[in-house]
C-alpha cells in the first residue's frame, strides 16, 4: 500500500512537471509567434534558439539550423579565440637587443599609443634605449581590409586598416574646440596632410580623407562652438611609413629593414607583453570595436606562429576548438564586417554554452555588455541580459545569456536577416520577446 502511494505521488509529480513544461513551451511559442509576425520581422529571415544549460534542454527552436549573416555576433567567436590562445596579457612586440642595436617586430597589438591605454611598455622600451632601433618586417599575409568589406568605407571610423604594428588605433584624431584645431598622430600635423576651413552652411562638422593618401580635411560651422573629436582611419602604408611614424613619436631615428636579415635567423627573440587581455576584450564587446576584434585574431596568429594570418588563426580554431559545433560555420573575419560570415543560431548557443562552462561567470558577464551599457545602453534596463549585438544593413543579431526572474540562466541567440525596417524596431521586438521569457520564469 505504501509503495503504491509513493508510486502515485511520484507519477503525480512527473505529470505536473510535464504539464508545467508544456505550458512553459506553449507560452514561449506564443511570444515567438508574436515576434515573428511583428511588422518589423514578418518578411524577414529569422532564427531563434533558447537553451537551458542546467537541464541540457532547448526551450525553443525556430530555424536555428539555418545559416545567417551574424554581423558583429561574429565577435563572440573572436572573443573565444582570444580566451583560448592569447593568455592573460597581449603580446606587444618581439625584440632582440644586441650590444649595439635594438631589433623590434610587431605582433598586432592595437593598444600601442591608443588613447584608451596609459600602460605602454613597448613605448617605454623604445624610448628608453640609446641604441639604434631597427624595425623588422613581420610575415603578414593579411590585407589592409578584411574579406568582403566595403571599399567605400575607408574613411569611416569603424573600419581602420589592419597591420602588424598599429599606432593610435590606426586612426587620425581630429580635435576642434573653439579656436583650437589639432590632429594626431603628430606626423599629420602639417599642411601636406591636414587642412580646415569654415563653412557656415553646415549643420555639423565634416571630416574626410583622400582615398589614396593621408590628406585630411575638416569643414566646420564657425558659429558652432561645441567640441569635436573625429576619428578618421589613416593609410598604414609600408614598413618605412611605420618607421617614420615611430620616429616622429620617439623623436629619434628608427630604421626599417627592407627584408628579413639573414644574420638574425635562429636568433632568440623575446616577447614583450602589454595590457591585460580583458582590458581589450571589454571594449571589444561593449562598443563592438571592429579594429580590436580583427587585431585579436592577428595577435593569436602572431603568438602561435611566425606568420600573422587571420585565416590561419580561424582555421586552427575550427580544427582544434570548434569541431563540436552543431553546424560548420563559414567564418571570414574577426569583426563581422564581412558578409561572407555564415553561422547558425545553434552555433552561437553552443559556443556561448562552452564559454559559460569554462569562464567564471563574473569575468564573462563583465566582458559582455548588459542592459543600459555599451551597445545595449537603450535596451534591457533591468539588466537581465548579457549579450552581444550585431548590426549590418538588413541584419540584426543578439546572442548571449538571459537571467530569469527566478534566477535561471538561459543561453539564447536571435538572428534576423533580410529585414527592411528600422533596426531599432527589430531590436524592440526582440526585446519584448526576451523580456516575456525573463518575467515568467
Amino acid at each position: 500500500m505504501i509503495h503504491r502511494l509513493k508510486y502515485t505521488a511520484l507519477s503525480g509529480l512527473l505529470l505536473l512537471s510535464a504539464l508545467s513544461l508544456q505550458a512553459q513551451r506553449n507560452n514561449i511559442r506564443k511570444w515567438a509567434k508574436e515576434l515573428l509576425e511583428s511588422p518589423a520581422l514578418k518578411r524577414a529571415h529569422t532564427g531563434i534558439c533558447l537553451y537551458d544549460p542546467a537541464s541540457g534542454q532547448y526551450w525553443y527552436q525556430y530555424q536555428d539550423d539555418k545559416y545567417f549573416t551574424p554581423a558583429s555576433n561574429t565577435k563572440i567567436f573572436t572573443l573565444y579565440a582570444g580566451l583560448q590562445l592569447l593568455g592573460d596579457s597581449l603580446p606587444a612586440l618581439q625584440y632582440l637587443e644586441t650590444d649595439s642595436v635594438l631589433y623590434v617586430k610587431g605582433m598586432g597589438d592595437p593598444s600601442f599609443l591608443h588613447p584608451d591605454y596609459t600602460y605602454q611598455p613597448a613605448m617605454e622600451l623604445l624610448a628608453g634605449t640609446d641604441k639604434p632601433i631597427i624595425l623588422l618586417p613581420a610575415v603578414n599575409t593579411n590585407k589592409r581590409f578584411g574579406p568582403g568589406w566595403g571599399w567605400s568605407d575607408y574613411s569611416d571610423y569603424y573600419q581602420p586598416e589592419l597591420n602588424e604594428w598599429p599606432m593610435y588605433g590606426n586612426v587620425a584624431r581630429i580635435k576642434h574646440h573653439g579656436d583650437t584645431i589639432s590632429i594626431t598622430p603628430p606626423a599629420f600635423n602639417d599642411p601636406d596632410h591636414f587642412s580646415w576651413m569654415e563653412n557656415d552652411t553646415l549643420p555639423e562638422p565634416v571630416t574626410e580623407r583622400d582615398e589614396r593618401r593621408n590628406y585630411f580635411t575638416l569643414q566646420y560651422n564657425g558659429r558652432d562652438r561645441s567640441p569635436l573629436l573625429a576619428e578618421v582611419p589613416f593609410i598604414t602604408g609600408t614598413l618605412q611609413d611605420l618607421a617614420r611614424r615611430l620616429q616622429d613619436t620617439l623623436h629619434k631615428p628608427v630604421l626599417a629593414a627592407a627584408a628579413p636579415l639573414p644574420q638574425l635567423n635562429g636568433a632568440a627573440f623575446r616577447t614583450l607583453y602589454s595590457i591585460p587581455a580583458d582590458s581589450l576584450y571589454t571594449p571589444l564587446m561593449h562598443r563592438s570595436d571592429n579594429f580590436f576584434a580583427e587585431q585579436t585574431l592577428m595577435m593569436c596568429a602572431a603568438r602561435m606562429w611566425d606568420t600573422i594570418s587571420t585565416a590561419r588563426a580561424i582555421g586552427y580554431m575550427e580544427k582544434e576548438y570548434l569541431q563540436s559545433l552543431p553546424h560548420e560555420p563559414r567564418w571570414a573575419d574577426g569583426s563581422g564586417l564581412s558578409r561572407y560570415n555564415l553561422f547558425t543560431p545553434r552555433d552561437f548557443v553552443s559556443i556561448l554554452t562552452t564559454m559559460y562552462k569554462q569562464v567564471p561567470t563574473e569575468r564573462l558577464y563583465a566582458i559582455l555588455p548588459t542592459g543600459g551599457k555599451g551597445t545595449l545602453r537603450y535596451y534591457y534596463r533591468d539588466q537581465f541580459v548579457h549579450a552581444k549585438t550585431g548590426t549590418l544593413s538588413g541584419c540584426v543579431a543578439l546572442s548571449g545569456y538571459l537571467t530569469t526572474k527566478k534566477g535561471k540562466t538561459l543561453v539564447f541567440s536571435v538572428l534576423v536577416n533580410n529585414h527592411n525596417d528600422k533596426a531599432t524596431n527589430v531590436r524592440r521586438a526582440v526585446e519584448r520577446f526576451l523580456t516575456n521569457v525573463h518575467k515568467l520564469y
